[in-house]
């Protein structure tokens, strides 16, 4: 078998024309170094040779299977209990209290690159919490979609369950209490929070229709790998699958300026986040 390393500019030209085609992840110059890591193992298992036989196999045989694997191997599943925390403040203290005011007894939450299924249960548990501190709250019928492009991560997600390192990253000993089951050597989300929550499989660059409308859309640490033409597309969209008024979270370092006119900007105590701009 050849060296995953040795990969030729034509053959990574061609490998970054297929990823940002399949997923919308968008390589940079010199970046083959992530293919190798990423890849390795994964030509070893299927015994292809090169990156070459790969883009070959997927071209002409199609194999979903293959293709799928690609995407996973390449998709970044970086992710925490309550990641950068301010999202989480604002729900609690300024959109929860938004949408019981204006009485959304069918709140809809999508959490759409949820990874291994830190996020939408961290939105989940911060509910939870919310409506123990108000009593008249009327979100008990909330309903969270998470999505993700990856299968294996969804897997993990549906199982709902995690070893110590995964749950100390994020989460506090208070919380792992309340809302984790110990299973053997593991811990299991509980009933209450799991409920809420649906898993489906969701490829940010096809069709949104069929998820329906939302209240709020998380879509944090995602956008910085497309290109900006994809990141217009996908906000735009997006705002329409929004209810009036809707909210949109986007990761610390991304941003709504230059792609889209959709949103409005809210600065608050605990952070920034867009609420959809009403139509005159």
């Amino acid at each position: 078998m050849d060296k995953v390393g040795n990969i030729s500019p034509q053959d990574y030209d061609q490998f970054k024309l297929f990823l940002e085609q399949a997923c919308g992840i968008l390589l940079g110059e010199g970046k083959q170094y992530l293919i190798t890591s990423r890849l390795t193992k994964l030509l070893r298992d299927e015994n292809i040779p090169s990156v070459s036989a790969l883009l070959k196999a997927i071209e002409i045989r199609q194999p979903r299977h293959l293709r799928d694997a690609v995407i996973d191997a390449m998709t970044t599943n970086e992710t925490s209990w309550f990641r950068d925390q301010s999202p989480f403040e604002i729900l609690a203290k300024e959109v929860f209290p938004s949408l019981d005011k204006a009485s959304k007894r069918q709140c809809r939450i999508w959490s759409s690159a949820c990874s291994s299924g830190q996020e939408p249960y961290t939105i989940s548990i911060a509910l939870s919490e919310y409506q123990a501190k108000t009593s008249s709250s009327v979100l008990s019928n909330a309903q969270i979609v998470a999505t993700d492009i990856s299968m294996s991560m969804l897997a993990t997600a549906k199982q709902a369950e995690y070893d110590e390192i995964i749950l100390g990253r994020g989460l506090t000993g208070e919380r792992k209490k309340q809302f984790f089951k110990s299973i053997g050597d593991r811990w299991r989300v509980t009933d209450e929070i799991i409920r809420r929550v649906n898993f489906n499989q969701q490829n940010l660059l096809a069709s949104y229709t069929s998820l329906g409308k939302f209240d709020i859309i998380f879509c944090r640490n995602v956008l910085i790998y497309f290109s900006a033409e994809r990141k217009t597309d996908i906000l735009n969209r997006m705002a329409l699958a929004l209810n009036p008024g809707g909210y949109l979270f986007l990761g610390a370092s991304e941003t709504i300026n230059g792609y889209t006119d959709a949103f409005e900007m809210i600065r608050s105590p605990h952070g920034v986040f867009y609420r959809l701009k009403t139509k005159a």
